[in-house]
């Protein structure tokens, strides 16, 4: 399997997750809010601590992003590239968030796949306070009352990165009704679709539904034979199962939209064991 050596110690710990209860609910964009106004305003008013959110079909304008982009010196394996800002209107066809919180304030992590006004399709990772909803439309949420994510210094990659937190470390906000589901951080190297494996083994589930969720990935692999052999790649799930396989062990399976350091979008269903994370990846699990 791919591997990168990172700047930074590794972590001993490699898969972070909480259990908590996630509540879906539906929630209106309103056009000239910011992605991370849109997106946060409602579930901070509700009380909740941090979510998953799903939104397409919608407009953007002004629009800025960024896409995976090599390193300038050895502080980092990979970076971002200068951010780009395309002219008119774009049109998203597909965007997963994650909520959370950076110092203090409510703050999104999102990552999606659009069309351009000049008719290209393109993904990356969006801007939150640099993009505005150009019209209504609306997202879909999984937020969590009793779990939280906020981004704090990695030492091992040299990032500052969403983590799920205990609860303590934050106001509480409010509490509700919700389905059992995990908030997850997977780290470097590891093969995703084992770790979401993993994940549900520690904590006896079998059966469950990927909701949103994001992150980073050295190049990819799909079961189709096509290949991404970028170093860094943006990723988004674009639909998740676990279901038990014929022992009856939880057995992932991740369809993928996949950015390359070029902006150009890759889809496919992930092969088991060939699919490292690069920097980070944000996971919710919701048991069925």
């Amino acid at each position: 399997m791919r591997h990168l050596r990172q700047p930074g110690p590794v972590h001993a710990e490699r898969i972070e997750s909480y259990e908590g209860s996630c509540v879906a609910l539906d929630i209106a964009l309103e056009p000239g809010l910011s992605l991370n106004d849109a997106l946060t305003r409602e579930l901070v008013a509700s009380g909740f601590s941090c979510g998953t959110l799903v939104f397409a079909d919608v407009a953007l304008g002004p629009f800025t992003y960024v896409v995976p982009h090599p390193a300038p010196d050895a502080s980092h394996v990979a970076y971002f590239s200068p951010p780009r800002t395309p002219p008119g209107r774009t049109h998203v066809e597909i965007a997963n968030a994650t909520f959370g919180w950076r110092d203090g304030a409510p703050f999104v992590h999102c990552h999606g796949v659009w069309t351009e006004a000049d008719g290209r399709r393109r993904g990356g990772h969006m801007m939150p306070h640099e993009t505005t909803f150009a019209e209504h439309g609306a997202t879909r949420a999984w937020a969590f009352p009793d779990v939280a994510i906020r981004v704090e210094p990695d030492p091992e990659t040299n990032f500052s990165l969403f983590r799920p937190v205990a609860l303590s470390e934050l106001p509480r906000g409010g509490r509700g009704p919700g389905r059992r589901a995990l908030v997850a951080r997977v780290r470097p190297n590891e093969d995703l679709c084992t770790a979401v494996e993993t994940v549900c083994v520690a904590r006896g589930i079998t059966t469950a539904t990927i909701r949103g969720s994001l992150g980073s990935l050295i190049g990819a692999t799909f079961d189709d034979g096509k290949t991404v052999p970028d170093i860094a790649t943006e990723v988004l799930v674009l639909a998740g199962v676990v279901s038990p396989d014929a022992s009856g062990a939880p057995g992932a399976q991740i369809d993928m939209a996949v950015v390359d350091m070029r902006g150009e979008v890759h889809q496919g269903r992930l092969v088991r064991g060939e699919n490292p994370v690069c920097i980070t990846f944000e996971l919710v699990l919701e048991s069925i």
